[in-house]
Protein backbone atom coordinates (compact mmCIF):
# COMPACT_ATOMS: atom_id res chain seq x y z
CA UNK A 1 0.00 0.00 0.00
CA UNK A 2 0.65 3.55 -0.29
CA UNK A 3 2.47 5.48 2.43
CA UNK A 4 -0.07 7.80 4.23
CA UNK A 5 3.01 10.41 4.23
CA UNK A 6 2.46 10.51 0.74
CA UNK A 7 -0.79 12.11 0.72
CA UNK A 8 -0.64 15.24 1.81
CA UNK A 9 2.49 16.09 -0.68
CA UNK A 10 1.54 19.62 -2.32
CA UNK A 11 2.58 19.46 -6.31
CA UNK A 12 3.85 23.26 -7.54
CA UNK A 13 4.87 23.78 -10.68
CA UNK A 14 6.08 27.25 -11.89
CA UNK A 15 8.41 26.92 -14.98
CA UNK A 16 10.06 24.05 -12.76
CA UNK A 17 8.28 21.41 -11.14
CA UNK A 18 8.79 21.27 -7.07
CA UNK A 19 7.26 20.03 -4.56
CA UNK A 20 6.86 20.83 -1.20
CA UNK A 21 4.42 19.98 2.12
CA UNK A 22 0.98 21.45 2.35
CA UNK A 23 2.36 22.92 5.96
CA UNK A 24 5.05 25.13 4.29
CA UNK A 25 4.07 25.34 0.68
CA UNK A 26 3.54 29.31 -0.86
CA UNK A 27 1.66 29.00 -3.77
CA UNK A 28 2.80 31.67 -6.64
CA UNK A 29 -0.02 34.02 -7.75
CA UNK A 30 1.55 34.54 -11.08
CA UNK A 31 4.24 33.15 -13.14
CA UNK A 32 6.60 34.23 -16.57
CA UNK A 33 5.93 32.95 -20.52
CA UNK A 34 8.80 33.38 -22.36
CA UNK A 35 6.83 34.52 -25.66
CA UNK A 36 9.30 34.45 -28.18
CA UNK A 37 11.14 31.29 -26.85
CA UNK A 38 7.68 29.93 -26.63
CA UNK A 39 7.21 31.07 -31.07
CA UNK A 40 10.40 29.20 -31.16
CA UNK A 41 8.85 26.50 -30.56
CA UNK A 42 6.11 25.92 -33.10
CA UNK A 43 8.87 25.44 -35.56
CA UNK A 44 8.68 21.80 -36.91
CA UNK A 45 12.53 19.38 -35.12
CA UNK A 46 14.28 17.58 -37.84
CA UNK A 47 12.84 14.93 -39.17
CA UNK A 48 14.36 11.38 -38.44
CA UNK A 49 16.78 10.34 -41.02
CA UNK A 50 16.01 6.91 -42.78
CA UNK A 51 18.99 5.62 -41.00
CA UNK A 52 17.40 6.44 -38.01
CA UNK A 53 13.75 6.17 -38.42
CA UNK A 54 13.77 2.10 -38.03
CA UNK A 55 16.41 1.46 -35.86
CA UNK A 56 15.58 -0.63 -32.95
CA UNK A 57 15.87 1.44 -29.88
CA UNK A 58 18.87 0.81 -27.04
CA UNK A 59 17.24 -0.48 -24.08
CA UNK A 60 18.45 0.03 -20.07
CA UNK A 61 17.34 -0.81 -17.10
CA UNK A 62 17.35 1.07 -13.92
CA UNK A 63 15.64 0.64 -10.47
CA UNK A 64 13.64 -2.64 -12.02
CA UNK A 65 12.35 -0.69 -14.53
CA UNK A 66 12.68 -0.77 -18.79
CA UNK A 67 13.78 2.51 -20.37
CA UNK A 68 13.61 2.79 -24.14
CA UNK A 69 15.70 5.88 -26.07
CA UNK A 70 12.81 8.72 -26.98
CA UNK A 71 12.22 10.11 -30.18
CA UNK A 72 9.83 13.25 -30.75
CA UNK A 73 6.72 12.30 -32.83
CA UNK A 74 6.73 15.51 -34.80
CA UNK A 75 9.81 13.89 -36.37
CA UNK A 76 8.01 10.84 -37.70
CA UNK A 77 6.09 12.73 -40.55
CA UNK A 78 7.80 12.58 -43.74
CA UNK A 79 5.43 15.15 -45.12
CA UNK A 80 7.28 18.38 -45.72
CA UNK A 81 4.70 20.91 -47.29
CA UNK A 82 3.79 23.93 -46.37
CA UNK A 83 0.41 22.25 -44.73
CA UNK A 84 2.59 20.64 -42.44
CA UNK A 85 5.19 23.27 -41.20
CA UNK A 86 2.71 26.13 -40.84
CA UNK A 87 1.66 26.33 -37.28
CA UNK A 88 -1.55 27.52 -37.72
CA UNK A 89 -2.84 25.50 -39.91
CA UNK A 90 -1.24 22.18 -37.41
CA UNK A 91 -3.43 23.76 -34.76
CA UNK A 92 -6.62 24.16 -36.57
CA UNK A 93 -6.67 20.53 -37.97
CA UNK A 94 -5.83 19.39 -34.68
CA UNK A 95 -8.73 21.25 -32.47
CA UNK A 96 -11.27 20.09 -35.43
CA UNK A 97 -10.34 16.59 -34.11
CA UNK A 98 -9.99 17.66 -30.83
CA UNK A 99 -13.31 18.21 -30.87
CA UNK A 100 -14.80 14.92 -32.46
CA UNK A 101 -12.38 13.38 -29.85
CA UNK A 102 -14.36 14.77 -27.00
CA UNK A 103 -17.80 14.43 -29.03
CA UNK A 104 -16.45 10.42 -29.07
CA UNK A 105 -16.34 10.17 -25.33
CA UNK A 106 -19.41 11.52 -24.37
CA UNK A 107 -21.53 9.28 -26.74
CA UNK A 108 -19.42 6.69 -25.20
CA UNK A 109 -19.78 7.76 -21.43
CA UNK A 110 -23.87 8.05 -22.39
CA UNK A 111 -24.13 4.61 -23.94
CA UNK A 112 -22.33 3.10 -20.76
CA UNK A 113 -21.38 -0.36 -21.54
CA UNK A 114 -18.03 -2.35 -20.78
CA UNK A 115 -16.15 -5.42 -20.25
CA UNK A 116 -14.58 -7.17 -17.06
CA UNK A 117 -11.75 -9.66 -16.35
CA UNK A 118 -8.42 -9.92 -17.90
CA UNK A 119 -5.40 -12.44 -18.24
CA UNK A 120 -2.44 -12.21 -16.18
CA UNK A 121 1.24 -12.65 -18.08
CA UNK A 122 4.34 -12.40 -16.16
CA UNK A 123 6.98 -9.83 -17.59
CA UNK A 124 9.30 -7.79 -15.96
CA UNK A 125 8.50 -3.90 -15.29
CA UNK A 126 9.73 -2.20 -18.70
CA UNK A 127 9.26 1.40 -20.46
CA UNK A 128 9.04 1.80 -24.20
CA UNK A 129 9.61 4.99 -26.14
CA UNK A 130 7.15 7.93 -26.11
CA UNK A 131 7.04 10.25 -29.09
CA UNK A 132 4.69 13.36 -29.16
CA UNK A 133 2.27 14.64 -31.67
CA UNK A 134 0.49 17.06 -30.36
CA UNK A 135 1.07 19.25 -32.93
CA UNK A 136 -1.00 16.95 -35.00
CA UNK A 137 -4.32 16.05 -33.44
CA UNK A 138 -5.46 12.78 -32.74
CA UNK A 139 -2.75 10.52 -32.14
CA UNK A 140 -0.71 12.44 -30.37
CA UNK A 141 2.11 10.39 -28.58
CA UNK A 142 3.58 7.14 -30.39
CA UNK A 143 5.59 4.06 -29.10
CA UNK A 144 8.05 2.00 -30.94
CA UNK A 145 7.38 -1.92 -30.08
CA UNK A 146 8.21 -5.01 -32.06
CA UNK A 147 5.09 -6.95 -33.09
CA UNK A 148 5.67 -10.84 -33.85
CA UNK A 149 8.18 -13.74 -33.89
CA UNK A 150 10.58 -12.58 -34.92
CA UNK A 151 9.81 -9.18 -34.09
CA UNK A 152 8.83 -5.90 -36.14
CA UNK A 153 9.17 -2.57 -35.46
CA UNK A 154 6.63 -0.47 -35.47
CA UNK A 155 5.35 2.90 -34.08
CA UNK A 156 1.74 2.71 -32.11
CA UNK A 157 -0.17 5.50 -31.09
CA UNK A 158 -0.96 5.41 -27.20
CA UNK A 159 -4.30 6.18 -25.52
CA UNK A 160 -5.28 5.89 -22.16
CA UNK A 161 -8.99 6.14 -23.09
CA UNK A 162 -8.97 3.00 -25.31
CA UNK A 163 -9.07 -0.49 -24.44
CA UNK A 164 -7.87 -2.54 -28.05
CA UNK A 165 -4.21 -2.96 -28.86
CA UNK A 166 -4.40 -3.30 -32.51
CA UNK A 167 -1.98 -3.25 -35.75
CA UNK A 168 -2.56 -2.83 -39.64
CA UNK A 169 -2.42 -6.30 -41.27
CA UNK A 170 -1.50 -7.91 -44.77
CA UNK A 171 -3.54 -8.75 -46.60
CA UNK A 172 -4.51 -4.50 -46.34
CA UNK A 173 -7.72 -4.38 -48.21
CA UNK A 174 -7.49 -0.89 -46.92
CA UNK A 175 -4.71 1.10 -45.03
CA UNK A 176 -3.64 4.45 -44.73
CA UNK A 177 0.07 5.06 -45.10
CA UNK A 178 2.24 4.25 -42.35
CA UNK A 179 5.89 4.32 -40.98
CA UNK A 180 6.92 0.62 -41.49
CA UNK A 181 6.48 -1.76 -43.44
CA UNK A 182 2.81 -3.14 -42.80
CA UNK A 183 2.77 -6.02 -40.46
CA UNK A 184 2.14 -9.49 -42.40
CA UNK A 185 1.27 -12.49 -39.99
CA UNK A 186 2.38 -15.16 -42.33
CA UNK A 187 5.61 -13.67 -41.53
CA UNK A 188 4.89 -14.48 -37.64
CA UNK A 189 5.64 -17.76 -36.00
CA UNK A 190 3.93 -16.80 -33.26
CA UNK A 191 0.12 -15.51 -34.49
CA UNK A 192 -2.70 -17.06 -33.75
CA UNK A 193 -6.57 -16.58 -34.57
CA UNK A 194 -8.78 -16.08 -31.97
CA UNK A 195 -12.16 -18.55 -32.33
CA UNK A 196 -15.50 -17.10 -31.83
CA UNK A 197 -16.36 -19.24 -29.37
CA UNK A 198 -13.32 -18.19 -27.18
CA UNK A 199 -13.98 -16.01 -24.22
CA UNK A 200 -11.59 -13.34 -25.25
CA UNK A 201 -13.89 -12.79 -28.45
CA UNK A 202 -17.11 -12.77 -25.73
CA UNK A 203 -15.31 -9.37 -24.39
CA UNK A 204 -15.05 -7.33 -27.50
CA UNK A 205 -17.77 -5.15 -28.09
CA UNK A 206 -18.78 -5.21 -31.98
CA UNK A 207 -17.56 -8.62 -32.04
CA UNK A 208 -18.12 -10.93 -34.90
CA UNK A 209 -17.58 -14.43 -36.47
CA UNK A 210 -16.30 -14.67 -40.48
CA UNK A 211 -14.81 -18.30 -40.85
CA UNK A 212 -14.41 -19.42 -37.14
CA UNK A 213 -11.91 -16.27 -36.52
CA UNK A 214 -13.62 -13.86 -34.01
CA UNK A 215 -13.92 -10.37 -35.89
CA UNK A 216 -13.87 -6.96 -34.45
CA UNK A 217 -14.01 -3.02 -35.49
CA UNK A 218 -13.25 -0.11 -33.76
CA UNK A 219 -14.45 2.94 -34.32
CA UNK A 220 -12.59 6.34 -33.32
CA UNK A 221 -14.34 9.96 -33.17
CA UNK A 222 -11.86 11.83 -34.87
CA UNK A 223 -12.98 9.16 -38.15
CA UNK A 224 -10.52 6.95 -37.80
CA UNK A 225 -11.62 3.01 -37.69
CA UNK A 226 -10.16 -0.29 -37.63
CA UNK A 227 -11.85 -3.98 -38.18
CA UNK A 228 -10.29 -6.83 -38.86
CA UNK A 229 -9.54 -10.65 -37.01
CA UNK A 230 -8.67 -10.92 -33.38
CA UNK A 231 -5.59 -12.88 -32.83
CA UNK A 232 -3.02 -13.51 -30.04
CA UNK A 233 0.91 -12.53 -30.70
CA UNK A 234 3.30 -11.79 -29.24
CA UNK A 235 4.93 -8.09 -28.21
CA UNK A 236 8.44 -6.97 -27.69
CA UNK A 237 9.71 -3.93 -25.67
CA UNK A 238 12.80 -3.70 -25.96
CA UNK A 239 14.08 -7.13 -24.47
CA UNK A 240 10.89 -7.80 -22.37
CA UNK A 241 8.87 -9.92 -24.48
CA UNK A 242 4.94 -10.59 -23.57
CA UNK A 243 3.55 -13.59 -25.04
CA UNK A 244 -0.14 -14.02 -25.91
CA UNK A 245 -1.40 -10.34 -25.87
CA UNK A 246 -4.97 -9.74 -27.31
CA UNK A 247 -4.66 -8.14 -30.33
CA UNK A 248 -6.38 -6.26 -33.21
CA UNK A 249 -5.11 -7.47 -36.91
CA UNK A 250 -6.73 -4.74 -38.98
CA UNK A 251 -6.96 -5.64 -42.44
CA UNK A 252 -9.45 -2.51 -43.04
CA UNK A 253 -8.29 0.97 -41.60
CA UNK A 254 -9.13 4.20 -41.99
CA UNK A 255 -6.38 6.51 -40.01
CA UNK A 256 -5.72 10.11 -38.86
CA UNK A 257 -2.27 8.30 -36.95
CA UNK A 258 -0.36 9.84 -39.72
CA UNK A 259 2.85 7.14 -39.35
CA UNK A 260 1.86 4.83 -36.69
CA UNK A 261 0.94 1.17 -37.46
CA UNK A 262 -1.80 1.07 -34.99
CA UNK A 263 -3.10 1.77 -31.44
CA UNK A 264 -2.06 0.55 -28.22
CA UNK A 265 -4.97 1.16 -25.98
CA UNK A 266 -3.63 1.91 -22.03
CA UNK A 267 -7.56 2.17 -20.66
CA UNK A 268 -8.86 0.40 -17.18
CA UNK A 269 -10.52 -2.26 -19.46
CA UNK A 270 -9.45 -6.30 -19.37
CA UNK A 271 -8.60 -6.04 -23.40
CA UNK A 272 -6.18 -3.26 -22.80
CA UNK A 273 -2.69 -3.76 -22.72
CA UNK A 274 -2.48 -2.63 -18.92
CA UNK A 275 -5.83 -4.75 -18.29
CA UNK A 276 -4.17 -7.76 -20.19
CA UNK A 277 -0.47 -7.56 -18.28
CA UNK A 278 -2.77 -8.33 -14.97
CA UNK A 279 -1.65 -8.86 -11.75
CA UNK A 280 2.10 -8.38 -12.30
CA UNK A 281 2.09 -5.18 -12.97
CA UNK A 282 -0.77 -4.02 -10.91
CA UNK A 283 -2.24 -1.84 -13.47
CA UNK A 284 1.03 0.25 -12.75
CA UNK A 285 1.86 2.14 -15.49
CA UNK A 286 4.19 5.97 -15.62
CA UNK A 287 4.28 8.40 -18.55
CA UNK A 288 5.89 11.68 -19.57
CA UNK A 289 4.15 13.87 -22.05
CA UNK A 290 7.02 15.41 -23.68
CA UNK A 291 6.10 19.34 -24.56
CA UNK A 292 5.06 20.78 -27.73
CA UNK A 293 8.14 22.17 -29.84
CA UNK A 294 10.91 20.35 -27.62
CA UNK A 295 13.44 18.06 -28.95
CA UNK A 296 13.54 16.85 -25.44
CA UNK A 297 12.12 13.30 -24.62
CA UNK A 298 9.26 11.06 -23.19
CA UNK A 299 8.75 8.17 -21.52
CA UNK A 300 6.30 5.09 -21.07
CA UNK A 301 6.93 2.25 -18.40
CA UNK A 302 5.27 -0.30 -17.13
CA UNK A 303 5.18 -2.05 -13.83
CA UNK A 304 5.53 -1.63 -9.94
CA UNK A 305 9.07 -0.04 -10.41
CA UNK A 306 7.82 2.88 -12.33
CA UNK A 307 6.34 3.79 -9.64
CA UNK A 308 8.37 6.82 -8.41
CA UNK A 309 8.62 8.17 -4.48
CA UNK A 310 7.70 11.42 -3.44
CA UNK A 311 4.91 12.02 -6.37
CA UNK A 312 1.41 13.95 -5.16
CA UNK A 313 -0.90 10.91 -4.95
CA UNK A 314 -4.87 11.62 -5.88
CA UNK A 315 -7.29 8.65 -5.09
CA UNK A 316 -8.16 6.94 -8.77
CA UNK A 317 -12.05 6.90 -9.04
CA UNK A 318 -13.83 4.23 -11.52
CA UNK A 319 -16.95 4.15 -13.14
CA UNK A 320 -18.47 0.85 -13.87
CA UNK A 321 -20.33 2.36 -16.79
CA UNK A 322 -17.05 3.37 -18.43
CA UNK A 323 -14.01 0.83 -17.47
CA UNK A 324 -12.27 2.49 -19.99
CA UNK A 325 -11.27 5.70 -18.54
CA UNK A 326 -8.93 6.81 -15.69
CA UNK A 327 -11.10 9.71 -13.08
CA UNK A 328 -9.65 11.31 -10.52
CA UNK A 329 -11.36 13.63 -7.79
CA UNK A 330 -11.06 17.57 -8.59
CA UNK A 331 -12.20 19.43 -6.07
CA UNK A 332 -11.75 23.09 -7.26
CA UNK A 333 -9.89 25.67 -9.59
CA UNK A 334 -7.62 28.57 -9.15
CA UNK A 335 -6.30 31.40 -10.66
CA UNK A 336 -3.33 33.30 -9.78
CA UNK A 337 -3.42 31.60 -5.92
CA UNK A 338 -7.29 32.46 -5.63
CA UNK A 339 -9.86 29.71 -5.71
CA UNK A 340 -12.38 30.71 -8.61
CA UNK A 341 -15.90 30.01 -7.02
CA UNK A 342 -17.39 26.84 -8.06
CA UNK A 343 -19.36 23.75 -6.13
CA UNK A 344 -17.29 20.74 -5.76
CA UNK A 345 -20.34 19.24 -6.62
CA UNK A 346 -19.81 20.36 -10.39
CA UNK A 347 -16.39 17.73 -11.00
CA UNK A 348 -18.00 14.55 -9.03
CA UNK A 349 -18.93 10.95 -10.87
CA UNK A 350 -22.78 10.34 -10.06
CA UNK A 351 -23.70 6.60 -8.29
CA UNK A 352 -25.20 6.23 -12.22
CA UNK A 353 -21.94 7.55 -13.92
CA UNK A 354 -22.37 10.97 -14.83
CA UNK A 355 -20.14 13.55 -14.97
CA UNK A 356 -16.72 13.52 -12.93
CA UNK A 357 -13.13 13.93 -14.61
CA UNK A 358 -11.09 11.94 -16.63
CA UNK A 359 -7.30 11.81 -17.68
CA UNK A 360 -7.28 11.31 -21.39
CA UNK A 361 -3.91 11.29 -23.48
CA UNK A 362 -6.25 11.87 -26.36
CA UNK A 363 -7.70 14.86 -25.66
CA UNK A 364 -5.82 17.90 -26.46
CA UNK A 365 -7.46 20.74 -24.35
CA UNK A 366 -9.18 20.14 -21.04
CA UNK A 367 -13.12 21.14 -20.86
CA UNK A 368 -14.71 21.77 -18.06
CA UNK A 369 -18.81 22.08 -17.64
CA UNK A 370 -19.85 25.30 -19.18
CA UNK A 371 -20.20 27.03 -15.03
CA UNK A 372 -16.92 25.96 -14.22
CA UNK A 373 -14.46 27.10 -17.11
CA UNK A 374 -16.71 30.68 -17.10
CA UNK A 375 -16.04 30.59 -13.71
CA UNK A 376 -12.03 29.46 -14.59
CA UNK A 377 -11.88 32.28 -17.67
CA UNK A 378 -13.41 35.19 -16.23
CA UNK A 379 -10.75 35.19 -13.47
CA UNK A 380 -8.30 34.77 -15.91
CA UNK A 381 -9.54 37.82 -17.97
CA UNK A 382 -9.71 40.05 -14.95
CA UNK A 383 -6.21 39.14 -13.80
CA UNK A 384 -4.48 40.05 -17.60
CA UNK A 385 -6.55 43.16 -17.84
CA UNK A 386 -3.12 44.50 -19.18
CA UNK A 387 -2.51 42.09 -22.17
CA UNK A 388 -4.26 42.62 -25.70
CA UNK A 389 -7.37 40.75 -26.39
CA UNK A 390 -8.14 39.65 -29.99
CA UNK A 391 -11.30 38.04 -30.92
CA UNK A 392 -12.02 33.98 -30.63
CA UNK A 393 -9.45 31.81 -32.42
CA UNK A 394 -11.03 28.23 -32.97
CA UNK A 395 -12.42 26.29 -29.61
CA UNK A 396 -10.87 29.22 -27.77
CA UNK A 397 -12.53 32.48 -26.68
CA UNK A 398 -9.84 33.94 -24.57
CA UNK A 399 -6.98 35.49 -26.79
CA UNK A 400 -3.98 37.73 -26.72
CA UNK A 401 -2.25 39.18 -29.07
CA UNK A 402 1.78 38.74 -27.82
CA UNK A 403 3.82 39.82 -30.85
CA UNK A 404 5.00 42.88 -28.92
CA UNK A 405 6.30 41.26 -26.08
CA UNK A 406 9.27 38.89 -25.35
CA UNK A 407 8.13 38.29 -21.24
CA UNK A 408 4.97 38.82 -20.03
CA UNK A 409 3.13 37.98 -16.31
CA UNK A 410 0.27 35.84 -15.92
CA UNK A 411 -1.68 34.63 -12.96
CA UNK A 412 -1.20 31.25 -12.49
CA UNK A 413 -3.55 28.39 -13.61
CA UNK A 414 -4.05 25.31 -10.19
CA UNK A 415 -6.43 22.61 -10.07
CA UNK A 416 -7.67 21.68 -6.27
CA UNK A 417 -7.75 17.86 -6.01
CA UNK A 418 -9.72 15.96 -3.33
CA UNK A 419 -7.59 15.10 -0.41
CA UNK A 420 -5.77 17.84 -0.58
CA UNK A 421 -2.73 18.49 -3.48
CA UNK A 422 -2.77 20.94 -5.78
CA UNK A 423 -1.27 21.22 -9.12
CA UNK A 424 -0.17 24.66 -10.67
CA UNK A 425 0.30 24.21 -14.02
CA UNK A 426 3.56 25.68 -15.60
CA UNK A 427 2.51 28.84 -18.00
CA UNK A 428 2.80 26.67 -21.27
CA UNK A 429 0.63 24.17 -20.62
CA UNK A 430 -2.37 26.62 -20.44
CA UNK A 431 -1.47 29.83 -22.75
CA UNK A 432 -0.25 28.37 -26.12
CA UNK A 433 0.46 29.68 -29.42
CA UNK A 434 -2.25 28.89 -32.27
CA UNK A 435 0.37 30.49 -35.08
CA UNK A 436 3.35 31.75 -35.45
CA UNK A 437 3.35 35.46 -34.65
CA UNK A 438 2.27 35.91 -31.70
CA UNK A 439 -1.48 34.94 -30.43
CA UNK A 440 -2.22 33.03 -27.94
CA UNK A 441 -4.80 31.74 -25.90
CA UNK A 442 -6.24 30.09 -22.78
CA UNK A 443 -6.11 26.61 -23.77
CA UNK A 444 -9.26 25.12 -22.00
CA UNK A 445 -13.06 24.57 -23.17
CA UNK A 446 -16.89 24.13 -22.15
CA UNK A 447 -17.98 20.83 -22.32
CA UNK A 448 -21.63 20.58 -23.43
CA UNK A 449 -22.60 17.98 -20.69
CA UNK A 450 -21.58 17.84 -17.42
CA UNK A 451 -18.06 15.77 -17.89
CA UNK A 452 -14.42 17.36 -17.07
CA UNK A 453 -11.84 16.30 -19.27
CA UNK A 454 -7.78 17.02 -18.11
CA UNK A 455 -6.34 16.79 -21.67
CA UNK A 456 -2.52 16.22 -22.70
CA UNK A 457 -1.88 20.12 -23.10
CA UNK A 458 -2.55 20.28 -19.57
CA UNK A 459 -0.24 17.10 -18.76
CA UNK A 460 2.70 17.87 -20.69
CA UNK A 461 6.10 18.23 -18.98
CA UNK A 462 4.80 16.40 -15.60
CA UNK A 463 5.35 13.04 -14.74
CA UNK A 464 1.78 11.14 -14.17
CA UNK A 465 1.80 7.58 -12.79
CA UNK A 466 -1.46 4.88 -12.45
CA UNK A 467 -0.74 2.68 -9.43
CA UNK A 468 -4.11 0.60 -10.17
CA UNK A 469 -3.59 -2.22 -7.27
CA UNK A 470 -4.10 0.83 -4.86
CA UNK A 471 -6.16 3.25 -6.24
CA UNK A 472 -3.93 6.40 -6.80
CA UNK A 473 -2.98 8.63 -9.80
CA UNK A 474 0.23 10.31 -8.83
CA UNK A 475 1.79 14.00 -10.19
CA UNK A 476 5.12 14.14 -10.29
CA UNK A 477 7.92 15.00 -9.05
CA UNK A 478 10.06 14.53 -12.23
CA UNK A 479 9.89 16.83 -15.51
CA UNK A 480 10.22 15.66 -18.60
Amino acid sequence: MLASSALPIVLVAMLHLTLSSAATASYPDFQLLNVKQTLIGTKIPRPLQTSEHHQVSDVSETQGKWKLKLVHRDKLSSNTSATFRDHSRRFHARMQRDVKRVASLLRRLSGGGGHDGGAAYEVNDFGSDVVSGMDQGSGEYFVRIGVGSPPKSQYMVIDSGSDIVWVQCQPCNQCYRQSDPVFDPADSASYAGISCSSAVCDRIENSGCNAGRCRYEVLYGDGSYTKGTLALETLTFGRTVVKNVAIGCGHINRGMFIGAAGLLGLGGGSLSLVGQLGGQTGGAFSYCLVSRGSDASGSLEFGRGAMPVGAAWVPLLRNPQAPSFYYVGLSGLGVGGIRVPVSEDIFQLTELGYGGVVMDTGTAVSRFPTLAYKALRDAFIAQTANLPRISTVSIFDTCYKLSDFVTIRVPTVSFYFSGGPILTLPASNFLIPVDDVGTFCLAFASSTSGLSIIGNIQQEGIQISFDGANGFVGFGPNVC
